[in-house]
């Protein structure tokens, strides 16, 4: 019996399991856009756990586990025992004996770690407030797809050093490409130190010049609207204009995890530009993510 895996962190998999989820991507979506059938995942069911809001990434996972042949389960907090006191653990052993694989989106990585701890089917974060694996997973394919192997290119964040900014972080190291990270005073990041490959620059100036990737994010994410007026003083010299986009290289694209919020943290000119990647890296959390729950069922990442 092969040993569990789960994805929590985009450190979970090693460089080479990285690559052959990639190839698999690619081969999944060139099916997909042919209309090759894969049921790979016939009569299996994911089980969809939700304490945060969502678009794309629900989207993504029911309709990914169904063009595979599965069927998917809506569970929200609000309305289910996970949001009545049930501990984390005694969900995590019913739920994972009813079904094949779980993805969670919730806050605190502390919960989605004990429930992993307690399941015994493969569990995927969806997003939390440490961590967004699968969306710098789509993102690094989209660079793949689009550009080319991403190893050695240099990758700008501007803004929040928040999970999206974890995620590159691990992703970096793993991957050996460069990230520059650039935050307002107060929003560094914290576990930097961990990466010889990320860098923090003072300005976004500095951080973007000759990048090959220029990313960001809303300057106030779930579960942080509270402190959005002090983010919007803080935050605005940080926003990602054709200015700013004319220091990168000359080549960069443009990045988001949407949704984007424009005239704060992007103008409207730059994702809507023709640098601007951001509808395919959204399309491909679909494909990327169907790579992802085949691989963690079927065993095709090595343990």
């Amino acid at each position: 019996m092969k040993e569990l895996k789960h994805f929590l962190r985009f450190s979970d998999l090693t460089r080479e399991e990285l690559e052959t989820l990639f190839k698999l991507t690619s081969e999944i979506k060139r099916k997909f856009k042919t209309f090759e059938r894969r049921q790979t995942l016939q009569d299996r069911t994911l089980v969809m756990v939700f304490e945060k809001s969502s678009t794309r990434t629900r989207l993504s996972f029911e309709l990914g586990i169904s063009q595979l042949g599965g069927s998917s389960v809506y569970l929200n907090t609000k309305d289910s025992q996970l949001g009545r006191g049930e501990p984390v653990a005694d969900s995590a052993r019913v739920i994972s004996r009813m079904c094949d694989i779980v993805m969670i989106r919730t806050f605190e990585q502390e919960m989605i770690e004990t429930f992993a701890y307690n399941s015994t089917v493969p569990v995927i974060n969806g997003l939390t407030d440490q961590h967004h694996p699968c969306q710098v997973l789509a993102d690094i394919f989209t660079f793949i797809e689009k550009i080319g192997p991403i190893r050695g290119a240099t990758v700008a964040w501007i803004g929040d050093s928040n999970n999206m900014c974890n995620s590159w972080i691990e992703a970096a190291s793993i991957l050996d490409f460069t990230l520059n990270i650039s935050s307002p005073p107060g929003y560094e990041p914290k576990n930097i130190s961990e990466s010889g490959n990320s860098k923090f620059f003072s300005t976004p100036e500095a951080a973007v010049r000759n990048a090959d990737i220029v990313t960001t994010d809303v300057w106030a994410s779930m579960g942080f609207e509270k402190e959005t007026s002090s983010r919007k003083l803080a935050f605005q010299k940080w926003q990602v204009n054709k200015t700013l986009m004319s220091q990168a290289s000359k080549n960069a694209i443009f990045m988001h995890c949407l949704p984007a919020h424009r005239g704060e943290e992007v103008t409207s000119e730059v994702i809507d530009g023709d640098q601007s990647l951001v509808w395919d890296e959204a399309e491909n959390r679909l494909h990327v993510q169907k790579a992802l729950m085949e691989t963690l069922l079927m065993g095709q990442l090595k343990n």
